[in-house]
């Protein structure tokens, strides 16, 4: 099964957060924060969404920053993935 986004929707699948500090520190799972780094794994068609254009800046693949507290959390065959809207993607990390 594959997830097809509607209109100004993008899938994007969470990047693991890191287990040791930069000083070698181990983190328990408790003190480790939600990530805010993903990797778009599908775009939807852009169009017009609530009256205006709307052209998708993302693409399939690119490694992203967004919201904290945006989307919707689903899980299919196994895996979880983030559906949010293009507005809530702040940033491309190239």
């Amino acid at each position: 099964m594959k997830l097809v986004p509607l209109g100004d929707r993008v899938v994007i699948k969470a990047l693991k957060a890191e287990e040791t500090t930069k000083s070698g520190i181990v983190l328990p799972g408790q003190s480790k924060e939600k990530p805010q780094q993903a990797e778009v794994i599908a775009v939807g068609p852009g169009g017009v969404v609530d009256g205006k254009e709307v052209t998708m800046q993302v693409k399939t693949g690119d490694k992203v920053i967004y919201s904290k507290y945006s989307g919707t959390e689903v899980e299919l065959d196994g895996e979880e993935y983030i559906i949010v809207k293009q507005s809530d993607i702040l940033a491309i990390m190239e």
